[in-house]
């Protein structure tokens, strides 16, 4: 859990204490990730069990909704329906938040267009600080 970056948190549609266990896990999750935003993707399994089905779609929708509205997938592995879109779901948000947290970190930095920043460059004979800004450069002998 530690070095996650993303979670599929799947319970089966055919047993509602699968759900209930859904709510510890996740909140251990974000306990240890220390973040309520982390990538979460809710699968329900074996959608291809109906006239099995202990939890409702709109109970699953309320638990997907007091998680921060995380998007919610119904599945079957055995006939592979909806698998591959929620591991999809996942991976964009993955990315999204890696992007994000890049740019974060890098106006903390100061390393944003338009912000001065410098850049030395090595010359033979010569120490040369080259100062760039979003549209020019201005060389500082």
């Amino acid at each position: 859990m530690k070095s996650g970056q993303g979670f599929l948190l799947v319970f089966s549609i055919t047993s509602l204490s699968s759900l209930t266990e859904l709510h510890e896990l996740r909140d251990q999750i974000v306990r240890i990730k220390d973040d309520p935003q982390i990538p979460l993707v809710i699968v329900g399994n074996k959608s291809d069990l109906e006239e099995d089905r202990a939890v409702s779609r709109s109970r699953a929708f309320q638990a997907c909704q007091s998680w921060g509205d995380k998007p919610y997938y119904e599945t079957s592995a055995r006939r592979r329906n909806n698998v591959d879109e929620a591991f999809v779901d996942l991976c964009r948000q993955i990315i999204r938040k890696d992007v994000a947290t890049r740019q974060i970190r890098d106006m903390e930095r100061g390393i944003r267009r338009g912000e001065d920043r410098p850049v030395r460059r090595k010359k033979p004979g010569r120490r040369k600080l080259l100062m760039e800004t979003g549209r020019q450069r201005c060389n500082i002998l």
